[in-house]
């Protein structure tokens, strides 16, 4: 199957911007032409690939050819980068699902080590990163998985520390006689979102029973933060984040020695594994300096 590039680039664009005018407005075409283009586009591949509606999204083939169409895009002007040309194109996003605590804490530094590209950042918990990248969705994933994806490469980056902690206020009204199965079960807990267990997981290593505290969404990593020193509630935060409020003594440890280390390890797609080395070297690099 060949795939017309003004086609894949107009279907990117409505997935990036949500609608068929605005992507007729960054490729400096007619809304008319978008339809036509999107239209011989599902013709060829014959499925539906956008979803029409406000703002529109893509079906599950639309967001895998939108995303190979990104990095396409993005080869080609590594490549005339390479060559000292000039492609005339639009230059492509590269797709990288990562976890919000890693993209608040320490990624975002290795990004903009290498400021060559356009980045589409895909933020996903760490345990269901890697489904973007088995899906075809992103290039690479930040995960705790560390099997690797079939075609792709896997590092090691290290574990991200989080730490189980509370305002003084807030241990005073519901761990006054301290931190057990009984007094745990009634404090709020503050959660990522839905998806996010990883209080469980510190919850089931260190008491017994299945403990299920009352809870919080709070899908932001420096909101949760936040919400922590407001005493909204207790949360499982990374260390970079609260360490500076755990020195003024803002927050406090609900239970000393018992931190959280989780593992995150960096997929990266074969098929794009030359387009993203420098990435992938900073990554490793970034890594060694913020995760132990």
């Amino acid at each position: 199957m060949k795939l017309d590039g003004q086609h894949l680039r107009a279907l990117s664009a409505i997935l990036r911007n949500g609608s068929f005018d605005a992507a007729a407005a960054e490729l400096g075409v007619t809304q008319s032409a978008i339809s036509q283009r999107l239209r011989a586009l599902e013709e060829n591949v014959g499925v539906k690939l956008v979803n029409r509606e406000k703002p529109c999204t893509g079906t599950e083939a639309g967001r895998r050819i939108a995303a190979h169409a990104d990095h396409m895009q993005a080869m080609e002007q590594a490549l005339a980068v390479d060559l000292g040309t000039k492609v005339d194109t639009q230059q492509g996003r590269i797709r990288i699902a990562v976890n919000a605590d890693s993209l608040a804490t320490w990624f975002l530094d290795a990004l903009a080590e290498v400021p060559e590209y356009l980045y589409g950042l895909h933020v996903d918990d760490q345990d269901f990163s890697d489904e973007l990248l088995r899906r075809g969705e992103v290039a690479a994933a930040v995960t705790s998985n560390a099997a690797a994806l079939a075609g792709c490469d896997v590092h090691d980056l290290g574990h991200l520390v989080y730490i189980a902690v509370a305002t003084p206020d807030f241990m005073d009204r519901y761990f006054s006689d301290g931190v057990d199965p009984s007094s745990i079960e009634r404090a709020p807990m503050l959660r990522f979102n839905e998806k996010d267990d990883i209080q469980f997981q510190w919850l089931d290593r260190h008491f017994s029973g299945k403990i299920r505290p009352p809870f919080h969404l709070v899908p932001s990593a420096e909101g949760y933060a936040s919400a922590t020193r407001f005493g909204l509630g207790w949360g499982l935060n990374p260390m970079p984040l609260v360490q500076d409020a755990l020195k003024r003594g803002e927050l406090v440890e609900i239970r000393p020695n018992a931190r959280l280390k989780v593992p995150l390890y960096w997929q990266v797609s074969r098929l794009h594994k030359s387009l993203l080395a420098p990435l992938t070297r900073r990554v490793c690099q970034t890594s060694i300096q913020s995760l132990p």
